[in-house]
Formats: structure tokens, C-alpha cells, sequence
């Protein structure tokens, strides 16, 4: 190493210490920075560790090769190849330790003088070294030494006295009689140890990488290859191998070793050093010349070639370690990728780890999981309960928990849907509303209007408004009072659906709010309700409602004060009452005090301060307008009001658009904004028409849906909804796409055919006598011929009918109720669909909860144990 580049060897018992090794050996010790091992003078090496400067051998000039003894003592022992082909064992620091010492400048001198290229401990048997040497033509170049033994002057030769006693050294220290002797007449570029067998050795010859076997030195495994440069065997792979010649690596089987079995992608510059992950398994790192990256190549997980032409892939990326040209790296032997690095030009260390790619994972239950290295991540949405007020849950979360509650199936009490899904959404309350009160109207058998009743309703106030005819207007006192408004109120068919629809009128022709009014009392909205009130023009009752929400319980004093300022009340118009309330009335906090004192003070036909307050509901403010806009001003703001509410995909505005493709887009720009496909499915459902289910984006909002049910392992949910939807659309309804069918005649055996029975047949000509509610059927309605047997009871199979008409109309049906069903699931045909063997299905689980084996003899099928399915358990099971 004198006038090349340094090299890094980490000791194999210490994790903090490593030896740096170019014209000198310098033992150093890395720690934390800033703790008591690191002291002044230390080298830092990151932002968390430094380097402290132990020891340093200079005895050992021409180093050409270091190797670190495998053993723990003795401690520090290193083994040095110099330029003339001599190895010797030198140290670092002192050892107390008597083996140590005898053995610490012992020299193992070869026959004849040339490099010395690399050397190698036995990790088994650490008393053998091995030791590759460039080329001689009358000598060896693989010399194996054992370190225990002593040179004996009786037993060599003159000439090997005479060679010796040219240099100034102690003869007993000296050994010239290698144990092994390998590779005569070539050159030895690289060695390693095979870790499966401590007496196989790889070495990277001149021309081939050849296996030499201890035990018959005779004879040796080759293969020609120019890759024989810095052979290493993976740790964790014994039998994978790697070697590299100028900028191409390959990496071998020794399980076949005819040729690589991959090759890595050819480097421009020559590789210097390649070297295994041990902490990694399949993780190879690579540096070429004058170069400051390290290439890193993953395999763990390269499948086992099978095929002659098959080549696994790889996982190629690269890292930077520091800015300054890399000399030479070394994997740390127990820290998880981590690896330090030292420059070419000046020793300059640094402290690098390898960050391993991070895998993501996001189930289908919101949680997230990570891998990254050997440490496996969690991250679930649920949090303290501080964060959890106020992050507001994933809307996949609460689609989970609404699928539970069975949110979307109540098609009585529709409005009750919004308590399934929480109670505490103002959107979903008035979208379930709006559909309670379609679905109210479709029902209403006295309601007369024109063409298809149900379409109508269900097409939504915007579509109905503009059908408006025979509007009366009218003028009325204000209610209690003879004083008569100049307030005109407009009324029709049309608007009294509308108000309907609203919710604030029920049947009848007459505009009774009294009902909604106490409705709104019991649920403390006592603003809203006065607001309604005095829309009305029952300015008493909107009085005597703030009265009462005043003094009741934890009520608003405040409300009195709006009261008194409320019956006060002037039409003239250059009042100070009205140009106070005018002035003041923005400073109000709730939104319908603002729009009553709105409504008393504007000009009639000119309520904006009223329609265009976008805190009040939008449901208040349409039924504020179908009573108080004409003709001409009602259509041009429900249209803009409609335009609105789809832009910003509020649901509120579904009472605007109906069901119609109006309100496909409204839901769409919903969906868009908040993901929920599962209020958009259950809501396209109620009551539309099928030109909207027709929808692709309907089609896709319900299968989206109903995968997501299916992700959950919400099977049976996903079941209830497919039902439920059948029943809303029966175009949904799949056809039958499975029957058992006769092994002989091929036709169905389902028995679900006697509603249409053959003439002249009775139960007793399918093998059948008795009732039919008790009768078993077993043999087929075609052929007659008997259906297989169960493996385990031996009977034939046959399914249990219940009571069927079979009166010999064809045109009756058979009523599948849940209590008239065509059998029970543990008489249900069952078979392997591997061996062919089956039975009753309740047999069948029965036996495969305590065997594995087929039941029938001989059969060594695994049935239960081929469906992947087989051990799954629905997550909305009871």
C-alpha cells in the first residue's frame, strides 16, 4: 500500500475500532461526539461520531496487503503482505497475552521473492493463512502457513540457511515450509474462504477462478473467466460468490459455476473494491477509480435462475458518501448498513449509512405501514384525543364506521339515515332530509300534478318552479294585527310542492307552518323558528318564540332584547326604527336574527339581504323565495342558486337539482371534493330514474363503493348493499350464473324448476315420496339417474325443498322468503374442485375443522387448504 491508495479493515470482535492501513497501520476507536472516549484531537467523521487515534505500526514497510486475525485473541493481531512476498504478523497496541506475544513478528517468507497480492484467514481453522502471489515459474503462487509451526534448522536445507541469514532477523522466527502448496506456474490475484466448507478455498487465478480442496490438493474445480479480481462470498448466501475485471462484476453460483449467473452493468472507470453487506443480505457495494459514489446493488431478491437463459433482476442505485474522491470503504460488521469510508488524497474518514428505500403500505382501514430496513413502521389515524378534536378523521374511516351502522339502508324513515352516519353533519341531515320529503310527496296519493308524479317530485324544485302556472298573488295581514302589509305573497301548485319539499308545509292546500314551527322549538332552534315565524307574517309568534327559547333552560337573555326590538315593529319607511334595525342589524352573530330584521326593512320584491345570506339553510331561503318572488324573479334565482350549489358540491342542493343529471354533477363535484362514493351511491339509488343510474359516473361511484365494502372484508354489508340496490334497481339484479348440473344429462338439478313441473310427474318418479316440505331429491329431474354421494354420511345428495305451489301453474312463482328457502347451507352441494370429492356442505366443514386430508380414503388432496380464501373471516361478522 505504500504509493496506493488506503484501505479500511474493521476488527471482526470490536464494532469500534477500525484500522486504516496505507504506509502505516493506525488503529483508531469511533464514538459519539462529545463523549468520554472521544477526546481532543479526535477526527470527526459525521454530525454524530468522531474517530480517536489509538495506536500506529510502522514496523511493516511495503505493505501490499493487511488481514485481520478472526479470532479474539489473540487481540489485535494483524497479518501484513509486503512487495518481496513475505507475510508477517504484526500488532497494535500492547497484549499481555503470551500467544500474542510469540506470535507478533513471526515472518512466513516463500521460496521465492514476488508481491504478495492478498491474503486470507481461515474463519474456522484461524491457524491457516493463505497467501496469493504473483507468478514463478518453479514455484507456487496459493501458499498456505500455519502459524503454530517452527522453523527447524535440522531439517532444512543449506541453501535455505544461506537465503535467510542474509537479512538481520532471529531464524526462529522465520518460517519458510508452507503447510499447502497450490497454483504452480500462475499467478494468485484474490482469495477468500468458502464459509460452507473451511477447507475449500477460492482463489482468483491468472486466468480462472479455481476451488482447491485441502483434502486432495491434487486436483482443483475451475472456470475460465477474466473476473478474478476481489473474490468475496456473500454471508448470508454461502454459495453466491462475487468477482470483478476492470468495471464488470459477476457474480457466481458455486452451486453452478459453469458461468455467472448475473453479470452487473459494466462501470466506465475500473472497480477498486467490491464488498458484501453483512448486516444485509443480497446487498453488494462497488467503487470504482478516482470516484466519490458508491454504487449499491440489491439482490435479496434474485430468484434461483431455472432455466439456462434466466437472469434475475437487480435493484441499482447509488450513494454519495462524501464530496472528496473515495480511496477505499468497509461495511461496518454489526451496524445495519452503516459503512466508513476514507478519501484517496488525505485519510479524510467519514461516517456514512446506507438508507434503505422505504416500502409503503396504506391499507384498505386507513393505517400505514412502513418498512425501512430491519424496523417495520405503524402509523394508525387514531391519535390523543386532544389531536383527535381537531384532525378530522379520513373520510374512508368514516365510511367504515357508517357501513356498520348500516348508513344508506332505511328507506322508511329516510331522514333517520344522517343519525346513522353521526348526527353532526349539516349536509348529509339535509340531504336525507330532502329525500324523506321527495320520497313523502311520491306517496301522497292526493297530491295532483302533471305527467308521472314520481319523476316529477324527484326532478327537483328547479324543474318545478319552471312548470309554475295559475300563481295568485295575495295580500295579507300581518297575523293578530288588522294592519294590512304591502308585502304580496305569491302561491300555486307548484310552490306549495316546493314548500313541501322544504319541509315546512305538510298536506293539504292550506300554508300551515304550526307544525314546523313546534318542530323547530323541540330541537331549540328558536332563531330559525321565529325567522319562519315572521316570514309567516306572524310577528306575534316570532315574539312569543324568542320569548320562550330566553327563559329556557341555558337559553340566550339576548333573545328578549330582540323581541322587544322586534315588536316595534314600523312600515314607515323613514322611521328611526327601520333605519336603526337597517344599520344594526349586520352585528347580529346568528344569521336568521340578521335576515328577519332583512325582511322587515326591504323593499318589496328586493329581499337580497334575505335570498343571498349563505349562512341561513338553503331550504328556508327556497321557501322564502316560492313565497314572496314572482314569476319572472323566481326561476332566474333558483337557477343561480342551483349553479352554486353544484360548483361548491353542496348536498343542500340537491333539494335544487332533484335526481336528475343536474344532480349527478352537483354529487359529482361533491365526491370530487370530499371522496364519499358511499353517500353518492346510496343517494342516486333513492327513487331515480334509470337514465341516471345509467350514469357512468353513478356506475362507478356504486362499484367503487361496493369494492371498498369488499377491501374492508365487509362481505356481508357488500351483500346487504347489492340487495338493497336490487330492490331500487332491478335492472342490477345479476343473472343466475352457477347450478349444479347432472354428470349424465348435463342439465340443472336445482329443484327451484318444480314451480314449472313436468305433467304427468310426481314426486315419487324423481326418487321422492312423501311431502314435498319433507321430501329429499336425490336423483336428477332429467334423467332420473342418482346423484353422487356424500364421502362422509354415504347418502345421496339432495337438497331439502320447502313448501312449493306446484299446482300445475306455470305462471306461479315461488316465494323465496327467509323462511321459505330452497335449503339450508349445510345440505348444500360441496366439492374439491382438485380431487372431485365432496359432499353436504355441513359434513365437509365439519370434518376439515380437525383434518387436512381429504375424507376419502387413499386421498391425500389438501381441499380446504387450496382456497387462499379458505382462512378468511369477514371483518363485519358477529
Amino acid at each position: 500500500m505504500s504509493g496506493s491508495k488506503p484501505d479500511i479493515l474493521w476488527s471482526p470482535h470490536h464494532p469500534d475500532r477500525y484500522v486504516i492501513c496505507d504506509s502505516e497501520l493506525g488503529l483508531y476507536r469511533i464514538g459519539p461526539v462529545g463523549s468520554s472516549e472521544t477526546k481532543a484531537g479526535t477526527l470527526p467523521l459525521s454530525e454524530e461520531t468522531a474517530a480517536t487515534l489509538l495506536a500506529i505500526n510502522s514496523d511493516t514497510p511495503y505493505m501490499k496487503c493487511v488481514a485481520w486475525y478472526p479470532k479474539h485473541e489473540p487481540e489485535c493481531l494483524l497479518a501484513v503482505g509486503q512487495a518481496n512476498g513475505r507475510v508477517v504478523l504484526t500488532s497494535l497496541g500492547q497484549s499481555h497475552n503470551s500467544t500474542c506475544k510469540e506470535l507478533v513478528g513471526k515472518e512466513f517468507v516463500p521460496k521465492h521473492a514476488r508481491q504478495c497480492n492478498t491474503l486470507a484467514w481461515n474463519p474456522v481453522d484461524s491457524n491457516l493463512l493463505a497467501a496469493g502471489l504473483d507468478k514463478h515459474r518453479a514455484d507456487f503462487s496459493v501458499l498456505i502457513w500455519d502459524i503454530s509451526s517452527k522453523f527447524s534448522p535440522e531439517a532444512s536445507v543449506a541453501s535455505e540457511k544461506i537465503r535467510l541469514s542474509s537479512v538481520d532477523l532471529d531464524s526462529s522466527t522465520v518460517v519458510t515450509k508452507p503447510l499447502y502448496e497450490l497454483g504452480q506456474n500462475d499467478a494468485c490475484l484474490s482469495l477468500c474462504w468458502l464459509l460452507r466448507d473451511p477447507k475449500l478455498l477460492l482463489a482468483g487465478m491468472h486466468r480462472n477462478l479455481a476451488i482447491f480442496d485441502l483434502r486432495n490438493t491434487s486436483q482443483k474445480t475451475f472456470v475460465n473467466t477474466k473476473a478474478i479480481q476481489g473474490v468475496t462470498v456473500d454471508p448470508h448466501s454461502h454459495d453466491r460468490v462475487a468477482s470483478f475485471f476492470e468495471g464488470q462484476v459477476a457474480i457466481w453460483d458455486l452451486r453452478k459455476f459453469e458461468k455467472p449467473v448475473l453479470t452487473l452493468t459494466e462501470q466506465p472507470k475500473p472497480l477498486t473494491k467490491v464488498a458484501w453487506c453483512p448486516t444485509r443480505n443480497g446487498l453488494l457495494a462497488t467503487l470504482t477509480r478516482d470516484s466519490n459514489i458508491i454504487r449499491l446493488y440489491d439482490m435479496q431478491h434474485t430468484p434461483t435462475p431455472i432455466g439456462d437463459e434466466t437472469e434475475p433482476t437487480i435493484i441499482e442505485r447509488s450513494v454519495q458518501p462524501c464530496e472528496s474522491q473515495i480511496g477505499s470503504f468497509a461495511w461496518h460488521p454489526s451496524s445495519q448498513n452503516r459503512m466508513v469510508v476514507v478519501s484517496a488524497a488525505n485519510r479524510v474518514m467519514t461516517d456514512f449509512t446506507v438508507f434503505e428505500r422505504i416500502s409503503l403500505a396504506w391499507s384498505s382501514t386507513s393505517s400505514l405501514m412502513w418498512a425501512c430496513g430491519r424496523h417495520l413502521y405503524d402509523c394508525v389515524e387514531d391519535g390523543a384525543e386532544g389531536v383527535e378534536s381537531v384532525i378530522e378523521k379520513d373520510i374512508a374511516t368514516k365510511m367504515r364506521q357508517r357501513a356498520q351502522s348500516r348508513y344508506g339502508h332505511d328507506t322508511i324513515q329516510v331522514w333517520r339515515n344522517h343519525l346513522l352516519a353521526g348526527g353532526n353533519d349539516p349536509q348529509l341531515k339535509s340531504l336525507w332530509c330532502d329525500l324523506f320529503y321527495m320520497k313523502q310527496c311520491a306517496e301522497d296519493i292526493d297530491l295532483k300534478l302533471q305527467g308521472n308524479k314520481h319523476s316529477v317530485v324527484y326532478s327537483g324544485i328547479k324543474n318545478i318552479v319552471k312548470t309554475s302556472s295559475g300563481t295568485t298573488e295575495s295580500r295579507r295581514c300581518w297575523s293578530g294585527s288588522d294592519r294590512q302589509t304591502d308585502v304580496p305573497r305569491y302561491q300555486s301548485e307548484e310552490r306549495c310542492l316546493s314548500l313541501r319539499l322544504c319541509g315546512w308545509i305538510s298536506r293539504g292546500p292550506d300554508i300551515d307552518v304550526e307544525i314546523f314551527l313546534r318542530s323547530l322549538e323541540q330541537e331549540r332552534e328558536w332563531e330559525r323558528a321565529a325567522a319562519v315565524a315572521l316570514f309567516n307574517l306572524d310577528i306575534r309568534r316570532a315574539i312569543q318564540i324568542l320569548n320562550k327559547g330566553a327563559t329556557a333552560e341555558k337559553g340566550d337573555l339576548n333573545l328578549n332584547v330582540v323581541a322587544m326590538a322586534l315588536s316595534g315593529y314600523t312600515d314607515e319607511k323613514s322611521s328611526l326604527w327601520r333605519e336603526m334595525c337597517s344599520s344594526l342589524r349586520l352585528q347580529l352573530k346568528n344569521p336568521y336574527l340578521c335576515v328577519m330584521f332583512a325582511f322587515l326593512t326591504s323593499e318589496p320584491g328586493a329581499y337580497d339581504g334575505v335570498l343571498f345570506e349563505s349562512s341561513v339553510a338553503v331550504r328556508d331561503r327556497v321557501a322564502f323565495a316560492c313565497m314572496f318572488l314572482s314569476d319572472a324573479q323566481l326561476p332566474r334565482y333558483i337557477d343561480k342558486l342551483t349553479n352554486e350549489m353544484k360548483e361548491a358540491g353542496n348536498l343542500e342542493g340537491i333539494l335544487l337539482t332533484g335526481l336528475t343529471k343536474d344532480g349527478v354533477d352537483l354529487m359529482e363535484s361533491f365526491v370530487d371534493r370530499t371522496g364519499d362514493v358511499q353517500t353518492a351511491s346510496f343517494c342516486m339509488l333513492k327513487g331515480s330514474p334509470g337514465e341516471v343510474l345509467k350514469d357512468p359516473r353513478v356506475q362507478c361511484w356504486i362499484e367503487n363503493y361496493r369494492n371498498l365494502l369488499d377491501a374492508w372484508r365487509y362481505w356481508h354489508k357488500r351483500a346487504e348493499f347489492d340487495i338493497h340496490r336490487g330492490k331500487l334497481d332491478p335492472s342490477s339484479k345479476p343473472l343466475a350464473q352457477v347450478f349444479v348440473s347432472c354428470n349424465f344429462c348435463g342439465k340443472s338439478i336445482s329443484y327451484s324448476c318444480s314451480a314449472m313441473p313436468h305433467q304427468g310427474r310426481g314426486f315419487s318418479q324423481y326418487g321422492v315420496s312423501g311431502s314435498p316440505t319433507k321430501s329429499k331429491v336425490t336423483s336428477c329431474p332429467g334423467c332420473r339417474k342418482p346423484l353422487p354421494r356424500c364421502a362422509l354420511c354415504l347418502m345421496n345428495m339432495g337438497t331439502p325443498v320447502s313448501n312449493c305451489p306446484g299446482t300445475g301453474k306455470s305462471d306461479e312463482k315461488v316465494d323465496l322468503t327467509r323462511e321459505n328457502k330452497l335449503a339450508q347451507f349445510n345440505n348444500w352441494f360441496t366439492w374439491c374442485h382438485n380431487c372431485r370429492h365432496g359432499g353436504h356442505a355441513g359434513h365437509m366443514l365439519s370434518w376439515f375443522r380437525d383434518h387436512t386430508d381429504c375424507p376419502v380414503s387413499a386421498c391425500t388432496c389438501k381441499c380446504m387448504q387450496l382456497d387462499t380464501t379458505g382462512n378468511l373471516v369477514p371483518s363485519d361478522s358477529s
